[in-house]
């Protein structure tokens, strides 16, 4: 696996950047992958980040976008317009988890 630099960490990441090991990834190294994706993080994201950094260490995968909306009351619109375009993958990318599988 690649290692790069991000925010001053050093992380292996796949060939699409997603992190290969959630636990080098915290809050500023979130930050900075938001960044990178042209999200501004809010109250709200954050919710959604730490939701799914506490599903994945309980179910051993990355939750989906159905799973996201029902256990958090979240609209799957909301979701769109909080991580636009590829909502699963970008919220699985900025918590430093796998993609939810199904995504392409």
């Amino acid at each position: 696996m690649p290692t790069t630099t991000i925010a001053g960490h050093q992380v292996e990441v796949n060939d699409e950047g997603f992190l290969t090991d959630p636990s080098q990834w915290d809050e500023s190294l979130g930050a900075e992958l938001a960044h990178m994706i042209g999200v501004d993080l809010t109250d709200k994201h954050w919710a959604i980040v730490k939701f799914l950094r506490e599903d994945y260490a309980i179910m051993g995968e990355t939750a989906t976008l159905r799973r996201v909306s029902t256990q958090t009351g979240t609209a799957v619109k909301d979701l769109f317009t909080l991580f636009p375009v590829k909502p699963a993958k970008k919220m699985a990318y900025v918590s430093g988890l796998p993609k939810p599988k199904g995504c392409v």
